[in-house]
């Protein structure tokens, strides 16, 4: 195991973030390495639930053996020599300093469980209770490594969280299909006669537009429903919640811009030209 299990955290953190930066500068110091812990911890799962070359009955097994990990860690048993012990030496001592739920933690894993297990979904209410555990626990993990246990705002951060989650999955449509998932719901696809086969093509169909439409506009319904929680946190969090959601819906911008037609290799990024648009909404930010 290396001296600091924390730098083990942030190095993969680094490498492996998407859209939005994960422990990034803009968060106090003192939070870093705990919610570079978490993250760690999170992407790790979410990696085995995505190796499809592997059985299903395989992959988990090894989140099995990741929630029991996690458990032990939680209870302050010795950290268990394994792949990635690092992580868990970290993510035991970040449980115990920010007195964080373990459910939280739990839910995550839940979640990949399912991504192993389940393909499509019939309704939004489906996708939702996804997001519930795929998403909303990492705001909520936030918010507790900051001190901060409020209904209110745990509610406001789970509206945020969803959309984020939401706004990734309208993004990544094609990527998905390729590994055979499809996360827009029946409910929303069947009523302008969408057809999942028609994702193998290179051009989006008028019904699915239609389908991602609406997927996006109950999407930004969400984005603001959840604003909130930018202002009802103090210091460095306060700019990196509002700078994280301005991301998130700059995504939903260029996504509405092309009319959701991300097929054929057309994925929105957040890339260098946006950084002066992101940081003048950050400097006028209004609060509602």
């Amino acid at each position: 195991m290396v001296d600091d299990p924390y730098a083990y955290c942030a190095r993969l953190a680094r490498e492996h973030y998407e859209n939005f930066p994960v422990a990034s500068v803009l968060l106090p110091a003192a939070m870093r390495p705990h919610v570079a812990a978490v993250y760690a911890f999170a992407r790790l799962a979410d990696d085995m639930a995505d190796e499809g070359v592997r059985p299903p009955t395989d992959r988990l097994a090894d989140l099995a053996r990741w929630r029991a990990r996690l458990h032990a860690s939680a209870a302050g048993a010795p950290p268990v020599a394994g792949p990635h012990a690092e992580v868990f030496e970290a993510l035991s001592r970040t449980i115990a300093a920010c007195a964080l739920p373990v459910q939280l933690l739990d839910d995550l894993i839940s979640a990949f469980e399912q991504d192993v297990t389940v393909t499509r979904y019939a309704t939004w209410t489906d996708v939702l209770d996804y997001c519930r555990r795929s998403a909303n626990p990492v705001g909520r993990l936030v918010l507790r490594i900051a001190g901060y246990r409020d209904a209110a705002l745990d509610e406001a951060s789970d509206a945020v969280c969803t959309a984020l989650q939401l706004t990734n999955f309208w993004q990544d449509v094609e990527r998905d299909w390729q590994k055979g998932r499809l996360y827009v719901p029946a409910d929303v696809y069947a009523p302008p006669r969408a057809r999942p086969e028609d994702l193998d093509g290179t051009t989006l169909t008028p019904a699915w537009r239609t389908a991602l439409d609406e997927s996006g506009r109950r999407t930004r319904r969400l984005f603001d429903e959840g604003r909130s929680v930018c202002d009802g946190v103090r210091g460095r969090l306060r700019i990196e919640l509002r700078a994280t959601w301005l991301g998130g819906t700059r995504i939903l911008d260029k996504l509405e811009a092309m009319h959701y037609d991300v097929l054929g290799g057309r994925r929105p990024s957040l890339g260098a030209a946006d950084v002066p648009l992101l940081a003048w909404r950050l400097l006028t930010w209004r609060t509602r």
